[in-house]
C-alpha cells in the first residue's frame, strides 16, 4: 500500500506548488544556456577584443585583483566580445592575449558597476575609453537604465560628518534624503515614500527590517549606525528602475560592498570628540540661559592583511559611539512657566541629556582556491539608549531601549569558463525592546478644556520586545557566453528565507493618570491603563514566515549603441500569524449581535449597521482558511540605454518597472496583540470633573487605583468591555511602486576636466500601503452624529456590543511623485587633486495620508475611509533640494572638504478649525513655515596628514558642522485655533534639528 502525506494547510500547499513550478522554470533556464551568476554588489567588465582593429575570437582575457591576487579569466566570443562578471570591486590588471600578441591595462571597478573596456592587441580601436585606465572615481557607467550614482571611498573618508553613519552620504545622489530628527534618530528615504520602502544590500544581502518601520533593521528610532563605517569600501545608490535582482523595496536601494584584507597588512584607528563647550546653544537653550551638558565620543580600529599570500585574507573592525545628546524639557501647548500651578514643577524643566551607547563589530575572511572564492562575514551590533525624553517628557518618563543585531554570511563563488555561481547562506537575529525607565504610574498634567498634555512625569507607557531571527539561502547566476542578435548577459536567481518574527507590546504598561492643572494637582480625573486578558500570560505575537523569490534579467547589447535591460521577478511570502488567524468567537458573536444602540430598528444586527456604512464584516472575519498569501507580486522591469555618440559620452536612458516591498509585521500583529492586551479608560468623580460613580466609566476616586493590580481587578469581571478590536482585511495585498524614468548622461569637458552629468525625469506611484480606520458606525450606517457635517461626531461609543471599539485595516495608502533629478560630478583624480558634486532634486509629490514624513502616519479615524483625507502635498519631501560637496588636496598635506545642504520648507499637515464655518466643519489643510529656505547647513572639514616614518601616518582633523549656526526648525505649532479664535502661537517653531554650530576634533593613525 502506498501512503501519501498531504499537508492540510492550504497556504503551505500553495507554497509547495509554487516551489515546484519555480524549480521547473529554473531547470529550463539552466538547461538552455551556459551560466554565470552575478551579485548586485559585484562588478562586471565587458567589451571587445580586436587585433589590428579586427575582432579577435578566442582571445584570453584575465583580470587579476592587484590587492588580493584574485584571478578571473574568460575567452572572447566570435565577434571578439567578452564579459567578466562577479568581480569584487577593486583595482584589476587586465591581461589579454590573441594571435600571439598580448597587452595589459589597469582598471578600477566600482560596486555594482558594468564597465566597458575595449582591448586592442596591436593597434588600439578608435573608441577605446581612456578613462577606464585611471582611477575608480573616473569610471562612469553610462549604459544602464537604472537611476542613481556612486558614493566612493574617498567621499566616505573625507566629507564632513557628525555621526559616522555611512548612509549619510547617500543624499549626494538626487532623489534621496538622509533625514535626522531632533532626537538624533535617522532614516533614509527615496522620493515621496516612507522609509519603509528602502532596502540596503551589503555584499549582496538585504538588510530589510521585517517587523518595524524604517526599512533597514536596527534603524527604527535609533541614533546608531547600521554598519561600522570603517568596514564599508564604497556603495551605489539607486532611486528607481533597478534591475530584477533587487527585492523587498519600493523606493531607494543602497548597494554596499565591505572592505577586505589584502596582501599587505594594514591597520588604522581613530578617535572623534566634541562636547557642549565646542558647540553653540540651540534656540531653546539660549532662551533658558543654560546649555545642556553634552558629549560625543566616537572611536574605532580596523586591521587586515594576508593569511596566505594571494589566497587568504582577513579584515576586522570595531567602532563605538558614546553620546550624551542635549535635550530641553518645557511645558507643552505653549504654556508659560509663570502660569499659576507651575511653581511646583519648575524643578523638572530645563536642559537635560539623553545617553546613547553603541558597539559595532565586523569581521571578514576570504579564501580563493583556483576557481572558487569563499567568504565568511560577521556583524554584531549592540546599543542602548534613553528615548522619549525632552519637550514635555521628563527623564523618569522616558524609555530605555536596547537594540541588538547579529548577521552572519557564508558565501561561495565558483567561476567556470563561461559562468559564475554565487551562493549565500545567511543568518540574522535582530531585537528591539524599549522599556520604561520608571516602573510606576505615569502622571500627565493636562489642560481642562482640551485635555492636552502639558508635562509628563512618573512612568512612561512604552513596553515592547520585537525582532526577527532566521536563515536564508540565495543563489545568483549570470550567463555571458550567449549570442543572439547581439551579446546577452543573462542573470537568474532564487532566494528562500525562513524567519521567525515576533511583536510583543503592552501599551500602556504603566497606567497613565491625567491631572487638570486648573483644578487639582493631587486628584486625577482620568486614567488609561492596560490589562492582559485572562488566559494570555504572554501575549507575544509570533510568526514563522517563509519568503521565496526568483528573477530573470537579460542585459542585451542589441547593437553597438543600444542596450536593453529586460527583467522580471516574482516574490512570495507566507505570514502564518495572519493567514491562520481565527477571529475569536466572541468577536464574531458581537458583530452579529442585535444592535443595542439608540435608533436601531428592531431586529437589526450590528453587522447590518456596519454594512449600511460600507463595512462588510465578512471581509474581515477570518476562519483560518479563507486568507491566501499574496501571489501577485510579479515585477516586470524594462529599460534601455542608447549611445548617441558611439563613445558613451552622450547616452539617453529610460525604463519602466514595478517593485514590491512587503507588509510591516508590526501592523499585521495588531489583530492579535490588541485583542490580548486591551487598554481601558476610567473617569474619576473629582472637583471640576464631576460624574456619577457607577454610571458609564465613572468611579469614585480611591488611591488604591495607583496599583496596577487594582486597576486590572476593575475589568476582571468583564475583561472584554473596552477592548480595541483590530481586524485585518482578508485580502491584504503587498505595497508596491510603479516607476517610469527618462534621462540623459553626458561626459563633458569643463575647465580642462572631465565632468559627469545627468538629467532625469522620474515618475513614481506607490500603492497599497496599509491604513487603519475606525469601523464603528451609527445604526443608520452614518459616520457622523449630525448629518451633513464633515468633522467630529464619530461613533466612538458605538463599538462592537459588549466588547469595544472596532478598528479595521486594509490597503489604501498611496503617494505620487514627479521628480527632476540633476547631477554634475567632477571625479577625483590624483592629477587634479580635487572633486566636486552637485545634486539637485525638484519634486512635485502628493499623498493621501501623511505617511512619507518622520511621523509616518498609517491610520486615520477622522473619516470613514482614507478618501476623506483627500490628496495633499507630500509632507516628507521638499519641493527643491540641493546638496553640493567638494574635496580639495591643499598644500602641506592638508585635505579640505565641504558639504552644503539647502531645501525649501516641508509641507506640514494640520487640522484647520479656525477657518471653518463651525467646529463641525474642520478640515485637514497643510501649511508651510513662513521662510524661504526650510533647511540649510554648511559643513567644512580639514585634515592634515603627517608621514612620520615609512608606512606609518598620523592624521589630525577637525569638522566644523553648521558653520553659520543656521537654525533649522523641525517641529511646529500646528494648532490654528478654534472656530473664530486664533492661536497666537500658530506656526511657531517648537523643536529644532541638530546640530548647532559644532566643532569636532579627530585623531587617527594609519599603518601600511
Amino acid at each position: 500500500m502506498k501512503h501519501h502525506c498531504i499537508d492540510s494547510n492550504p497556504h503551505r500547499r500553495s507554497l509547495h506548488r509554487t516551489l515546484l513550478l519555480s524549480s521547473a522554470i529554473a531547470s529550463c533556464l539552466l538547461i538552455g544556456a551556459p551560466q554565470v551568476f552575478g551579485q548586485s554588489a559585484s562588478a562586471t567588465l565587458r567589451g571587445q577584443v580586436t587585433t589590428n582593429t579586427a575582432p579577435a575570437s578566442d582571445a584570453k582575457i584575465t583580470a587579476t585583483n592587484t590587492q588580493t591576487g584574485l584571478t578571473r579569466s574568460v575567452a572572447s566570443g566570435s565577434n571578439g566580445g567578452y564579459t567578466l562578471a562577479g568581480l569584487p570591486p577593486g583595482t584589476y590588471k587586465v591581461d589579454v592575449s590573441a594571435g600571439g600578441q598580448s597587452t595589459s591595462q589597469t582598471v578600477t571597478l566600482q560596486v555594482g558597476q558594468t564597465a566597458t573596456l575595449d582591448l586592442g592587441v596591436g593597434k588600439a580601436p578608435a573608441n577605446e575609453l581612456e578613462s577606464v585606465t585611471v582611477t575608480a572615481t573616473q569610471l562612469y557607467e553610462t549604459k544602464t537604465s537604472e537611476v542613481g550614482n556612486y558614493v566612493s571611498t574617498r567621499q566616505i573618508e573625507m566629507l564632513p560628518q557628525n555621526s559616522r553613519n555611512f548612509l549619510a552620504f547617500a543624499d549626494t545622489v538626487p532623489g534621496v534624503q538622509f533625514a535626522t530628527s531632533s532626537d538624533g534618530s535617522s532614516e533614509l528615504r527615496g522620493g515621496a515614500q516612507a522609509a519603509n520602502g528602502v532596502n540596503v544590500f551589503i555584499d549582496g544581502v538585504g538588510q530589510k527590517n521585517y517587523v518595524l518601520r524604517g526599512g533597514v533593521s536596527g534603524q527604527t528610532l535609533s541614533r546608531g549606525n547600521p554598519f561600522p563605517q570603517l568596514g564599508i569600501a564604497e556603495y551605489k545608490v539607486l532611486t528607481s528602475n533597478y534591475k530584477a535582482e533587487l527585492d523587498q523595496l519600493s523606493s531607494a536601494a543602497v548597494i554596499a560592498v565591505t572592505r577586505s584584507g589584502t596582501n599587505e597588512f594594514e591597520a588604522e584607528a581613530f578617535y572623534d570628540y566634541t562636547a557642549e563647550n565646542l558647540r553653540a546653544s540651540d534656540p531653546i537653550e539660549a532662551r533658558a540661559g543654560k546649555k545642556s551638558e553634552s558629549e560625543q565620543r566616537q572611536y574605532g580600529v580596523a586591521f587586515g592583511g594576508p593569511i596566505i599570500q594571494d589566497r587568504m585574507h582577513f579584515f576586522v573592525t570595531y567602532e563605538a559611539k558614546k553620546f550624551e545628546t542635549p535635550k530641553t524639557i518645557s511645558f507643552g501647548e505653549n504654556i508659560a512657566t509663570n502660569f499659576p500651578p507651575a511653581a511646583s514643577f519648575l524643578q523638572y524643566l530645563g536642559p537635560t541629556t539623553a545617553p546613547f551607547d553603541e558597539d559595532l563589530f565586523f569581521g571578514k575572511i576570504d579564501f580563493a582556491v583556483d576557481d572558487h572564492l569563499l567568504e565568511f562575514t560577521a556583524k554584531v551590533r549592540e546599543e542602548s539608549e534613553i528615548q522619549e525624553i525632552g519637550d514635555r517628557n521628563t527623564p523618569g518618563y522616558a524609555s530605555s531601549k536596547d537594540n541588538k543585531e547579529t548577521r552572519l554570511d557564508l558565501r561561495h563563488q565558483y567561476s567556470g569558463a563561461s559562468f559564475l555561481n554565487d551562493a549565500h547562506i545567511t543568518y540574522e537575529d535582530a531585537r528591539f525592546n524599549p522599556r520604561p525607565v520608571t516602573f510606576a504610574p505615569g502622571y500627565q498634567l493636562t489642560t481642562s478644556d482640551f485635555n492636552k498634555v502639558i508635562l509628563n512625569l512618573g512612568g512612561g507607557p512604552n513596553y515592547q520586545d520585537k525582532g526577527q531571527t532566521g536563515y536564508a539561502f540565495q543563489d545568483d547566476l549570470t550567463f555571458t557566453a550567449f549570442e543572439w542578435h547581439g551579446a546577452h548577459t543573462l542573470k537568474t536567481g532564487v532566494k528562500y528565507k525562513q524567519i521567525k518574527i515576533n511583536a510583543f507590546e503592552q501599551q500602556p504598561y504603566n497606567p497613565q493618570f491625567a491631572y487638570d492643572v486648573n483644578n487639582s494637582l493631587t486628584l486625577p480625573f482620568h486614567v488609561r491603563f492596560g490589562a492582559v486578558l485572562p488566559g494570555f500570560v504572554d501575549p507575544d505575537v509570533e510568526s514563522s514566515n517563509k519568503q521565496f523569490g526568483i528573477y530573470v534579467q537579460d542585459d542585451w547589447e542589441a547593437t553597438d549603441r543600444l542596450e536593453l535591460n529586460l527583467g522580471v521577478r516574482w516574490d512570495y511570502e507566507e505570514t502564518p500569524s495572519y493567514l491562520d488567524y481565527v477571529t475569536p468567537a466572541d468577536v464574531v458573536a458581537g458583530l452579529n449581535a442585535p444592535n443595542p444602540y439608540p435608533g436601531a430598528p428592531p431586529g437589526q444586527t450590528y453587522a447590518q449597521s456596519l454594512a449600511l456604512g460600507g463595512v462588510d464584516v465578512n471581509d474581515y472575519i477570518s476562519t483560518g482558511k479563507n486568507r491566501d498569501a499574496f501571489m501577485g507580486a510579479i515585477q516586470p522591469r524594462v529599460g534601455f540605454s542608447y549611445d548617441l555618440s558611439e563613445d558613451e559620452r552622450h547616452v539617453i536612458f529610460g525604463g519602466v518597472g514595478r517593485a514590491y516591498d512587503r507588509n510591516v509585521f508590526d501592523y499585521l500583529s495588531l489583530e492579535r496583540s490588541k485583542g490580548t492586551f486591551p487598554s481601558y479608560t476610567r473617569d474619576f468623580n473629582v472637583p471640576g470633573h464631576a460624574c456619577t460613580p457607577g454610571v458609564g466609566s465613572c468611579l469614585a476616586w480611591d488611591p488604591a487605583y495607583f496599583n496596577r493590580d487594582t486597576l486590572a481587578a476593575l475589568v476582571a469581571a468583564n475583561p472584554q468591555l473596552g477592548r480595541e478590536i483590530n481586524l485585518m482585511n482578508n485580502d491584504l495585498k503587498t505595497p508596491y511602486s510603479d516607476q517610469i524614468s527618462l534621462g540623459i548622461r553626458n561626459r563633458v569637458v569643463l575647465w580642462n576636466q572631465d565632468w559627469n552629468t545627468s538629467a532625469t525625469v522620474s515618475h513614481v506611484v506607490s500603492k497599497d500601503g496599509i491604513v487603519f480606520l475606525l469601523g464603528n458606525r451609527y445604526p443608520t450606517g452614518a459616520f457622523r452624529d449630525v448629518p451633513g457635517t464633515i468633522w467630529g461626531g464619530q461613533p466612538w461609543g458605538n463599538g462592537i456590543p459588549n466588547l469595544g471599539t472596532l478598528i479595521i485595516a486594509k490597503n489604501g495608502l498611496e503617494t505620487k511623485a514627479n521628480q527632476l533629478l540633476l547631477q554634475a560630478e567632477k571625479p577625483y583624480s590624483s592629477e587634479s587633486g580635487w572633486m566636486m558634486t552637485w545634486a539637485y532634486t525638484y519634486t512635485s509629490a502628493k499623498e493621501n495620508r501623511s505617511n512619507a514624513g518622520l511621523r509616518d502616519e498609517h491610520s486615520i479615524f477622522d473619516y470613514p475611509d482614507v478618501s476623506g483625507f483627500g490628496w495633499h502635498a507630500s509632507t516628507g519631501v521638499p519641493r527643491h533640494r540641493l546638496v553640493a560637496t567638494s574635496i580639495y588636496d591643499a598644500p602641506w598635506g592638508i585635505a579640505l572638504s565641504t558639504k552644503l545642504q539647502l531645501s525649501s520648507p516641508l509641507e506640514i499637515d494640520a487640522v484647520n478649525c479656525y477657518d471653518a464655518v463651525s467646529d463641525r466643519f474642520c478640515f485637514f489643510q497643510n501649511f508651510k513655515p513662513d521662510r524661504t529656505i526650510g533647511y540649510k547647513q554648511f559643513d567644512v572639514a580639514a585634515q592634515k596628514t603627517f608621514e612620520t616614518w615609512s608606512d606609518f601616518a598620523v592624521k589630525l582633523r577637525f569638522d566644523l558642522l553648521n558653520v553659520f549656526d543656521w537654525e533649522n526648525g523641525e517641529g511646529f505649532d500646528t494648532y490654528r485655533g478654534n472656530f473664530g479664535v486664533r492661536n497666537a502661537n500658530y506656526g511657531n517653531t517648537t523643536t529644532y534639528s541638530q546640530p548647532t554650530r559644532t566643532f569636532k576634533l579627530s585623531f587617527a593613525v594609519n599603518w601600511k
